[in-house]
């Protein structure tokens, strides 16, 4: 199995030209993220992951976490590792310093997580949980319960959680039936009454505490959505000090058996089944689910980054077996070579390494616009990078965790027979990797989520500013002799993109239903065109230092040779995809005439 490698040099490249570090750096709040410190910060991350966490990887893949007497024991090594990662801090990177966090920008705190995603995505989802749940109480929490919790979860001595789903409720959320009374003690608590499932880390050893972010109704709330509001509830109630203390009455009765990530505990917890669950209301009654959205999507981006990095993991021991395997004569080559150089596995290679690299892009420049819209000083900008991040989640989200279950897919195709066997480890990603499409919101939820809120609401005005960005690039592009074919070619995927969003906003207040039976087509066309753009704008910077001769001369032909293989194996899929989403209505009466 190879030795998992962070790839540091490309993170900062791409954070440098792509990204826009200086911009980010510019931003009030931001001003010591200098290179130097984002360099020093991911080596720090690569140190960590490499000696420590993803070692436990395929340990955890074996002897995931287990449930007894409701309480959970979690893979070897996995608590031990998590101590040295709060211990390092890695928890507070871009939390409130009133609180004992960092205040860093999310542009730094995304490559990070990437890195511990490809060192061991069942052990990254308990920070990933840990800091959308910070997220929610640091924005709509009181004062008070801010004080009590944020500065022990941001130092990683409690973890988070995020309770949605119920039995009878999964995506839709309206159906929420957990129950929330007042305890009319004077203390101004609840008593929580229900059963949540698929609670990603419910239950561990890691802490002495473990707060839970529950969404239930009032006796007088409202019927469907408007009527679920946000508690905080933990493990163990708080005593008048602030230390863990009697045991509430929430508890882990069990732990799901899962296709992958099997040392990460996936539980189905029960609130209230004696004396009822204590817990505080966050904010307002009946907000719950708009105030959990500021979790939700945080969470959404974080889980397209769990597919880059299980996409990097898999293409990394996937190079470095097809360097080694020998097998069979090589097409237009003598001697005898190892299979990475036979066509059709570099074809293959090259799918991985060019599509990852596009997802990590367009993530870190979601991550960029993340910040934009939390610090810019102008109003206008902070408005304007608001929409951007809004447009670009989904996208992040569905495409990015398709694409790394293609590159997981791939991995064991390259392996051949020695893949679908467990010794090689790799069908691992592909386990792994096949929840990132349906947890945080499915990929066609996603699909919905961008053709309608984020394109035909507001007539196609976010997208189409960030179209113009793109012809702008692609412009650039013609303009550079050694570029001028890849210009060309995004041009013609951006033109593919804009007669689809044009499509959309003609076609979806009239005939919504045909229209959506396209999403997911044009959230993967636009998924596609999006890392053609960034991987064009690499390339430019990448051409620009090899004129220049300030630049690592290998690595930026390599980076040019990856956009030209995208480009020429993977952009072309966009006319097809516009052709399927134009086919709505005539696909829509086929169904219907099929499945009558």
């Amino acid at each position: 199995m190879t030795v998992y490698v962070a790839p540091v040099k490309d993170l900062m490249f791409v954070l440098e030209e792509v990204a826009g570090l200086d911009e980010v750096a510019a931003l009030p709040g931001c001003e010591e993220v200098g290179i130097e410190l984002v360099s020093a910060v991911l080596e720090e991350a690569s140190r960590l992951a490499e000696e420590v966490i993803a070692p436990l990887n395929k340990i955890s893949d074996q002897q995931g976490a287990t449930c007894a007497n409701y309480e959970v024991k979690t893979s070897p090594g996995f608590k031990d590792a998590y101590k040295q990662f709060a211990d390092g801090g890695w928890i507070g990177l871009t939390c409130d310093p009133e609180f004992g966090g960092q205040g860093l920008p999310h542009l730094l705190s995304i490559p990070v997580g990437e890195i511990w995603n490809s060192a061991c995505t069942a052990f990254a989802l308990c920070p990933m949980l840990t800091s959308g749940a910070i997220e929610a109480l640091s924005h709509h929490a009181s004062d008070d319960l801010k004080a009590r919790y944020l500065p022990k979860m941001i130092s990683g001595e409690w973890t988070g959680t995020m309770n949605l789903t119920e039995p009878n409720a999964g995506s839709d959320l309206a159906a929420v039936r957990t129950r929330a009374v007042p305890a009319n003690d004077g203390s101004n608590a609840y008593l929580i009454s229900g059963t949540k499932i698929f609670i990603t880390y419910g239950e561990h050893d890691y802490t002495d505490n473990i707060i839970h972010l529950v969404l239930a109704r009032l006796p007088d709330a409202p019927a469907g959505v408007k009527g679920i509001s946000l508690f905080v509830v933990p493990k163990f109630l708080l005593n008048s000090d602030g230390s863990a203390g009697a045991r509430n009455d929430a508890k882990c009765v069990s732990i799901e058996h899962k296709m992958g990530i099997h040392g990460s505990p996936t539980a189905v917890m029960a609130f209230g089944e004696e004396t009822g669950a204590v817990g505080h209301l966050v904010g307002e009654a009946n907000r719950g689910l708009e105030y959990m959205f500021t979790m939700m999507n945080n969470a959404r981006l974080s889980v397209g980054l769990e597919g880059v990095g299980i996409a990097e993991r898999a293409y990394q021991q996937t190079l470095g077996y097809a360097m080694e395997r020998i097998q069979g004569r090589v097409a237009g080559r003598e001697g005898t070579l190892p299979i990475a150089y036979h066509p059709d596995v570099r074809r293959m290679l090259m799918s991985m390494r060019s599509q990852t690299e596009a997802m990590r892009a367009l993530v870190l420049v979601a991550a960029a616009s993340l910040d934009k819209a939390a610090r810019c000083a102008d109003a206008g900008e902070r408005k304007r990078h608001q929409a951007r991040i809004d447009l670009l989640i989904p996208v992040a989200k569905g495409w990015c965790s398709e694409q790394a279950n293609e590159i997981a897919y791939t991995a064991v195709q390259v392996h051949g027979g020695m893949g679908y066997i467990e010794e090689t480890g790799v069908a691992q990603y592909q386990r792994d990797a096949r929840i990132t499409t349906i947890y945080e919101g499915t990929t066609g939820i996603q699909a919905n989520d961008l053709m309608g809120r984020k394109v035909a609401r507001d007539g196609g005005a976010a997208a189409n500013a960030l179209i113009l960005e793109m012809v702008a690039t692609a412009v650039q592009a013609q303009g550079v002799t050694e570029l001028t074919s890849m210009g060309d070619a995004l041009a013609g995927g951006v033109a593919d993109l804009k007669a689809a969003t044009d499509w959309i906003v003609e076609n979806y207040v009239s005939n919504t239903a045909s229209t959506l039976l396209g999403s997911a087509h044009y959230l993967k066309l636009f998924g596609t065109v999006a890392g053609a753009w960034l991987l064009v704008r690499s390339s430019i910077a990448a051409q620009a230092k090899l004129v220049a001769g300030n630049g690592d001369a290998a690595f930026c032909r390599q980076k040019i040779g990856t956009t030209r293989f995208y480009i020429d194996q993977v952009l072309p899929l966009t006319a097809s995809l516009l052709l399927m989403l134009k086919r709505g209505t005539s696909s829509l009466e086929a169904a219907d005439l099929a499945l009558s």
